[in-house]
C-alpha cells in the first residue's frame, strides 16, 4: 500500500480552506496553519457569490447552508444619487442555471460554514500558527513553524493572501499595487424593500451601493478615491462613511442612520496583483489572492480564489507525479480565465477615475461573466 501523499495549507481563508476540504476528500493527508487565532471567523461585514462561486461551493458540499444562510437574488439595479431607479438588469447565471445568479451573505457567515466543512474533513488546523520555508527538493519541502514544530510535506500550498509571506520566500517578488480607489463597507440592519444590490454612480463618492446579506441584513459601501490611511484615525470610521452616504437618497438615510460604531466599518484600498509566468517555485504554489487579487467592481475575488482551490485539487487528484510540469499546468489552465478578470476589474474602476462617460461598462461585464459561464 502506497503512503499517503501529505499537504501543508498555508492560510485559512476561502481559498485554502476550501483546497483543504477538497484535498482531504481525495485521501489526501492535510496540515493548515492560519496565523490568526480566531481562524479570521467575524472578519469583514458581507460577500457577493456570483454563481461561479456557489458552483465551487456545491463541490465542497456547502451549498445547502450557503442557501440557508444568505440571500439569494437576480438583478442588479442602477440608481441615480437621489435614490431613483435608473435600471434594473437581469444577472447572469454564471454558476449555471440551477444555481441564483447571486447569493449575499455575511462574510463571517461565509467563514464559520468552510471552518466546519474543514473540520469534518479531518484535516490537521494549528491556529495562530505561521509557517516558514526552510528548503526543498524534487522529493519534498521541508518547513518550520512558529510554534517550534517543524515538518515535511510533498507540497505546500500558499493560501496566505494578498500579503504573502511565503510569495516573498520563494523568490516572487510581484507585489499589489493600489488603483487609486478605496471602499468603506459596513454591515447594516435590512430594509425590507432591498431586494438585490442597487448601485448609485455620481454624487460625493465614485460608487455607492448595498447587497442584502439574509433576511434580516445587508452589507453597505461607499467607493471613493484613496485617501492616506494615517490620514483617518479608525475611531473615526463611521463618521467619514455616514458623511459620503448621507448624500445618498432611496433606501440610504434608512441604512445611514446605522453607520455608528467605527469598530464595524473597514476601510480598504483597492489593490491589483497577477503573477505572470507560473505561480509556484519548486514544490511551493500559490492560489487565491496569494498569486492575484482585483477590485471588487465585478464582485469575483473569492470566485476566483475558490475556482483556484478547485482546478488546483482537481489537478492534483488526477495525476500520478507531482512536478513542475503540473503545477505549470494549472497555471496555464488558471491564467487565460483569471486575467480577463483581473483586467476587467481594474478597467471598470479606470473609467471612473478618469470620467470616461460613454466606457462601455455594460458590455464589458457582460462579456466577462459570459465567459466564466464555463467551467474553470
Amino acid at each position: 500500500m502506497s503512503t499517503a501523499r501529505t499537504v501543508l495549507v498555508i492560510g485559512g481563508g476561502a481559498a485554502g480552506n476550501a483546497v483543504t476540504i477538497l484535498l482531504r476528500r481525495a485521501g489526501v493527508v492535510v496540515d493548515l496553519v492560519e496565523a490568526r487565532d480566531d481562524w479570521n471567523a467575524t472578519a469583514g461585514s458581507g460577500i457577493t457569490l456570483q454563481g461561479n462561486a456557489l458552483r465551487v461551493l456545491r463541490e465542497l458540499g456547502v451549498w445547502e447552508q450557503v442557501k440557508a444562510s444568505g440571500f439569494g437574488f437576480g438583478s442588479v439595479g442602477i440608481t441615480a444619487p437621489d435614490g431613483t431607479v435608473l435600471h434594473v438588469q437581469d444577472d447572469l447565471r454564471t454558476g449555471g442555471d440551477d444555481l441564483p445568479a447571486t447569493v449575499g451573505m455575511q462574510r463571517p457567515q461565509l467563514q464559520q460554514i468552510l471552518i466546519e466543512a474543514v473540520r469534518a474533513s479531518d484535516a490537521s488546523v494549528r491556529l495562530g500558527t505561521t509557517a516558514e520555508i526552510l528548503g526543498q527538493d524534487d522529493d519534498g519541502v521541508s518547513v518550520r513553524f512558529s510554534d517550534g514544530g517543524e515538518g515535511r510535506y510533498d507540497l505546500v500550498i500558499a493560501a496566505d493572501g494578498l500579503g504573502s509571506d511565503t510569495r516573498a520566500a520563494i523568490g516572487i517578488t510581484a507585489e499589489p499595487e493600489p488603483t487609486g480607489m478605496a471602499i468603506w463597507r459596513v454591515a447594516a440592519p435590512r430594509p425590507a424593500g432591498v431586494t438585490r444590490t442597487d448601485l448609485a454612480y455620481g454624487g460625493p463618492a465614485y460608487i455607492c451601493g448595498y447587497c442584502p446579506t439574509s433576511p434580516t441584513t445587508l452589507y453597505a459601501y461607499v467607493v471613493e478615491a484613496n485617501r492616506d490611511r494615517a490620514s483617518i484615525p479608525p475611531q473615526s470610521y463611521a463618521d467619514e462613511m455616514r458623511r459620503l452616504a448621507s448624500a445618498y437618497g432611496g433606501f440610504w438615510p434608512q441604512i445611514t442612520e446605522h453607520i455608528t460604531d467605527p469598530a464595524q466599518v473597514n476601510y480598504t484600498w483597492f489593490d491589483r496583483l497577477l503573477i505572470e509566468g507560473s505561480w509556484h517555485r519548486g514544490r511551493v504554489v500559490l492560489i487565491g489572492d496569494a498569486a492575484h487579487c482585483c477590485p471588487p467592481t465585478l464582485a469575483q475575488g473569492a470566485a476566483m480564489s475558490m475556482e483556484d482551490a478547485w482546478v488546483l485539487a482537481q489537478t492534483l487528484t488526477a495525476a500520478d507525479t507531482w512536478d513542475d510540469a503540473l503545477l505549470q499546468a494549472y497555471y496555464e489552465r488558471r491564467i487565460t480565465r483569471v486575467r480577463p478578470v483581473v483586467e476587467a476589474s481594474v478597467q471598470i474602476g479606470q473609467w471612473q477615475l478618469d470620467g470616461v462617460r460613454d466606457a462601455d461598462v455594460p458590455g464589458l461585464m457582460a462579456r466577462t461573466m459570459t465567459m466564466l459561464r464555463e467551467l474553470p
